[in-house]
Order: C-alpha cells, then sequence, then structure tokens
C-alpha cells in the first residue's frame, strides 16, 4: 500500500476516545457532552498549558500607555481577562470611544463580562479565522491607534500585517503561556484522537514527549497557527477547524465523526 492508502487508512479509523487539551467544561450542559453522547465516544479534558498574567509591575517595564490608543484587538478570552485585569490594578479607565476587534463572536460576547455591550463599537471576523479578523481590521486601519495584548508566545499573522498595512500600533505582553505536565494522562491510556487549540498546547506536547510518534492517533487543530504548529511539527494533521459549515471545533468534530464512524 502506497503512503497516500496509508493515510486514508489510519484517517478512516473509528474514533472511541477524544482527548481535549482544554480544562473540562463547567457545569453539565456542553456540546462537547452531546457530541459524546450522539456518537458513544469517551471525550477526556486536560489543559496542556495554562496562562499566567504578568504583573503590573512586569507590565509597567513595557512602557505602554494602554489610554493612549483608541481600538484594543483581543484574539482570546485569555487576552480580554488579562487585559482589564491589567486596566484594573493599575486603575486605567478606558474611553468609551473604544473600539474592540475580536477574533470570534464568541470572544466578542465574552466582553459582556467587562463592559456595557451594547454601548460600545465591538467588531469581529465572520468564522473565526484570522484572516476575517484582519479584514475588519483593515475598513478602520487608517484611523486608529490599536493595541495589541498577547502573550509571551506571540502569533505573528496580525502583528505582520498591522505592520505590512503601516498601522500604528503596539504590543501588549499581559499573559504566559506555561507547559503543564501532561505525561501521566498520556502515558496511562492512548487516544484515537487529540485535539489541539494553540501552537502552546502542541509545544507542550514534544516538552512533555520529545520523542512522540504519532503512529495511528488522528489529530485534530483549531486555527490556522495552530495547524501550522502541527504540521511543521512533522504530524499528520487530520482535522483543520473552523470549516465554512462548522465554525466551532464541536460542530467540526460533530462532521468528522459523522464521516469516520457511521
Amino acid at each position: 500500500m502506497d503512503k497516500a492508502g496509508q493515510n486514508r487508512k489510519v484517517q478512516d479509523k473509528k474514533i472511541q476516545s477524544i482527548l481535549i487539551s482544554q480544562p473540562r467544561p463547567d457545569g453539565e450542559k456542553s456540546p462537547y457532552f452531546d457530541l459524546a453522547k450522539k456518537f458513544n465516544i469517551r471525550l477526556d479534558f486536560f489543559p496542556f498549558v495554562r496562562v499566567e498574567g504578568v504583573s503590573s509591575r512586569e507590565f509597567r517595564r513595557q512602557r505602554i500607555d494602554i489610554s493612549g490608543f483608541t481600538a484594543v484587538i483581543f484574539t482570546s478570552r485569555h487576552s480580554v481577562d488579562h487585559f482589564f485585569r491589567i486596566c484594573e490594578e493599575m486603575k486605567i479607565k478606558i474611553s468609551q470611544d473604544c473600539k474592540y476587534f475580536c477574533i470570534t463572536e464568541s470572544v466578542a460576547l465574552y466582553l459582556q463580562k467587562f463592559i456595557l455591550y451594547r454601548k460600545r463599537k465591538v467588531f469581529y471576523g465572520a468564522d473565526g479565522i484570522t484572516q476575517s479578523l484582519l479584514d475588519v481590521i483593515g475598513k478602520h486601519r487608517d484611523h486608529e491607534k490599536f493595541l495589541l495584548p498577547c502573550s509571551d508566545i506571540q502569533k505573528n499573522d496580525i502583528q505582520d500585517y498591522l505592520k505590512s498595512t503601516n498601522c500604528e500600533f503596539g504590543l501588549a505582553m499581559l499573559y504566559k503561556t506555561i507547559c503543564n505536565d501532561i505525561r501521566e494522562i498520556l502515558s496511562g491510556q492512548a487516544y484515537d484522537m487529540i485535539v489541539f487549540f494553540s501552537p502552546s498546547g502542541v509545544k507542550s506536547l514534544f516538552e512533555n514527549f520529545p520523542g512522540f510518534a504519532q503512529n495511528g492517533t488522528s489529530i485534530a487543530a483549531f486555527g490556522p497557527t495552530t495547524s501550522r504548529a502541527i504540521e511543521e511539527a512533522g504530524l499528520r494533521l487530520d482535522l483543520k477547524a473552523p470549516l465554512p459549515k462548522a465554525p466551532s471545533m464541536v460542530a467540526a468534530l460533530e462532521l468528522y465523526l459523522g464521516e469516520v464512524n457511521r
């Protein structure tokens, strides 16, 4: 059998267990649990990374004047949490005219924890991919000064766009991504699929298992930078999300399982 045929055979293998590299959802109402019940599969959750916020003292060293920016770009809920945490700790007041640009609608809606959503100017990409967010930013690039809250592990695609289009912008490193010890969960049992949500999760896998061999394990990735990290690590990527008909990882998994588990 040629390599393509071997790959098809692996990808067509039925999935009975999936490891989600994120914390277990709170409560018992989650589309993940509905997915597990529908396909009679085991879903386990374990975060491959954890996030720790920088202190106010560390932030001051960056010499960033948050009040001097007219727009903020949020790429995750973590960036939202730590942006408003720093503002509260340093007693920084955000203008009501400030605009917020979010990678997805869910991140945009998450802002309701911190602002009066209906009274603010909030924008987000149509389908959860970076390019959609950049298209939205592009319509405002000549009129705003953008702040991009980020972790110590930066995704360069947005930064590169801001540079290439001569946008006025600044970076604020507000949190650090730290690899968790995942050896116990992956050494104790095998999974048919592992789902990744960030390049940091891929990094954590190889920090814990430097000689990791994929063998028959299927791999799913959310977001283009995560997909790129998996492929650059030499792994076979079986499922990319979001998809045109599946904007979330749960929806993409449902389509995939509907094919391979039928």
